[in-house]
């Protein structure tokens, strides 16, 4: 039985919860995003907008959780598709190289966005 939801142990429940926490943020990011696009948007205020510190906190918790989303998400697929089973024995080869490739492409994309925001 599961005892503790949010311990920092890699379970399914803990991914689970960090995958509805970051959908949650994500969606109010967008809804944010989205209300302010409405009535349409010049370049100058939308510059305006993202030079706030807490629309740049904001869009980076953004970012932060598509990451964490993402990673989740990839890994579930990585583990459940690539595996010796279904692959071979190149299965496990294939998964560590998915997956170190996924983690890259996400670190990537999180340092840019650092960049771009701050830079």
């Amino acid at each position: 039985m599961v005892r503790a939801v949010t311990s920092f142990g890699r379970s399914g429940l803990s991914d689970w919860l960090l995958q509805r926490v970051t959908a949650v943020i994500l969606v109010a990011y967008f809804l944010c995003i989205g209300a302010s696009l409405l009535g349409g948007v010049s370049y100058a205020e939308w510059k305006s907008m993202f030079e706030g510190t807490a629309m740049r906190i904001f869009t980076l918790l953004a970012v932060l959780s598509l990451a964490a989303h993402a990673w989740i998400g990839m890994w579930s697929v990585g583990t459940d598709y690539l595996t010796e089973r279904l692959m071979g024995k190149t299965g496990n080869v294939l998964r560590l190289a998915y997956q170190i490739g996924c983690g890259l492409v996400i670190f990537v994309y999180v340092i840019w966005t650092i960049q771009i925001l701050w830079g």
